[in-house]
């Protein structure tokens, strides 16, 4: 045990504050971006309130915040429902044993300036040629969750990621349009892939099924999905249950180039 000034610090109480930081990243990077995080910040608040009350010996004070926040958590399970099913898929589909996923799962101490393997152009400029001919798509691209779970449903593929590629696979006459493509890095891994619909009702009635398909999977993994509807042309952008919103095609790129970083 050593000691540093009047506090006694064991190389396990550094172990637990570095866990502890993980744990609360990994919360912060599943509620960003969507209403749950002001409630995140406010149990945040709530809980230090609650130590700092401790701590001063105000007793009365100190008891009602300790029982607001045991009773709280019950309450807590349902308010986060959809974070803590993407947060134990997350956890529970993480292949450790492989280098780069374990890599991925720890991408917050990388450089931010590291290079993106997805070619992000083609798909932005396929999503862009589709919706001048009003041609549906529905695009999923994969990030720490593994989508081996969905990708089940469809056609298996390993094909090399380009512009021509992803308008062949959704072109009105093609066999393979149906459905959603999973992309993988730099790879079209499926193809006719069925998707969670979303039972969000809030979502607006002008939005059909691919879009509720691509709210569906982003509340239930951390991937992103883009959607080019056949009536309007218009490309939606999904991340985390929610549209995302974008003025152009090439702020939809940078948007998605630091999604996936």
């Amino acid at each position: 045990m050593e000691s540093l000034g009047f506090l006694d610090v064991r190389i396990l109480d550094v172990i637990d504050i570095v866990l502890v930081a993980v744990l609360l990243y990994y919360i912060y990077k599943l509620v960003r971006g969507s209403a749950a995080i002001n409630i995140f910040i406010g149990i945040v608040i709530v809980y230090l309130a609650w130590k700092l009350t401790q701590l001063l010996q105000m007793e009365m004070l100190s008891s009602i915040l300790g029982q607001f926040i045991g009773a709280g958590m019950f309450a807590l399970i349902v308010v986060f429902q959809q974070e803590i099913r993407k947060f134990l898929l997350m956890v529970g589909s993480t292949n450790f044993g492989n280098k780069r996923n374990l890599l991925r799962q720890l991408k917050f101490m990388r450089d931010d300036e590291q290079e993106v393997s997805t070619n992000i152009s083609a798909i932005v400029k396929a999503c862009e040629s589709m919706g001048k001919t009003n041609t549906g798509a529905l695009i999923v691209i994969r990030r720490n969750t593994q989508l081996d779970f969905i990708k089940s449903s469809g056609d298996h593929m390993n094909i090399e990621l380009n512009q021509p590629i992803i308008e062949s696979v959704f072109y009105k006459n093609s066999t393979l349009h149906d459905g959603a493509m999973v992309i993988e890095e730099n790879k079209i891994t499926a193809t006719r892939v069925i998707l969670p619909v979303s039972n969000d009702r809030s979502i607006p009635l002008r939005f059909g099924l691919r879009h509720r398909a691509a709210v569906g999977i982003t509340e239930k993994t951390d991937a992103l999905a883009l959607v080019v509807s056949e009536e309007t042309g218009q490309t939606s952008y999904i991340k985390n249950g929610s549209f995302e919103i974008f003025d152009s095609y090439k702020e939809l790129g940078e948007k998605i180039n630091k999604d996936l970083k």
